[in-house]
């Protein structure tokens, strides 16, 4: 591999190229498979936003002028959708398409390469955003994955309902259960059992005579 390339991830990244001039969809290809990624594309709006559905990629590469759906309306597509979101999009524009960029940004865009591009340039931002998106993917992952053990500490949280004579525990629907089983339920806790000292005198005064 030429070491002018950046380097990208060992796991194939997966990149869609989204174009309706078969020649650029060529020379990107090529480009983005030689620097070791794996690559679909798209000739149009449409097709992308079905692939997309099917197998999100890592990233989209997508041309801002096409017919019928352009760039900005599939960017406006893809943003608005919860599933696909943070999908990283840099958009592919000629020079004289500069005055949409302000647009394609406001809509999540987080990058452009201009026409005609250079093959340094394009993918040391593609393998910048792809890294970057991994990371940020990843601290979605461990902020759920904060949130949901959060979730189950705060079950035995606030004040429980507890019988002064017997024990039990009064649950959201109203039962009174027994203060083993309301923890069984709602806490990640198994019982033993045993007995403590003073039951035990009560129980067996012979044996601690």
């Amino acid at each position: 591999m030429d070491p002018r390339i950046p380097n990208v991830p060992e796991a194939p990244s997966h990149i869609l190229i989204v174009d309706d001039v078969p020649r650029n969809l060529q020379v990107l290809a090529l480009l983005l498979d030689k620097a070791g990624y794996r690559v679909s594309m798209a000739m149009d709006g449409a097709k992308a936003l079905a692939m997309v559905q099917v197998e999100p990629p890592d990233l989209i590469l997508l041309d801002v002028m096409m017919p019928e759906l352009d760039g900005l309306e599939v960017c406006r597509r893809l943003k608005a959708d919860p599933s696909v979101r943070e999908i990283p999009v840099i958009f592919l524009t000629a020079k004289a398409e500069l005055e949409d960029l302000q647009e394609g940004f406001r809509l999540g865009a987080v990058d452009y390469v201009t026409k005609p591009f250079r093959g340094g340039e394009l993918l040391a931002r593609v393998a910048t955003h792809v890294k970057l998106g991994q990371a940020l993917e990843r601290e979605r992952e461990l902020r759920r994955s904060l949130e949901a053990t959060l979730a189950q500490v705060k079950v035995l949280s606030g004040l429980l309902p507890i019988c002064a004579k017997c024990k039990k525990i009064r649950d959201d629907q109203g039962y009174w259960n027994q203060i083993e089983n309301y923890l069984c339920a709602h806490a990640d806790v198994d019982f033993t059992h045993g007995i403590c000292p003073e039951c035990s005198s009560a129980l067996y005064p012979e044996m601690n005579g």
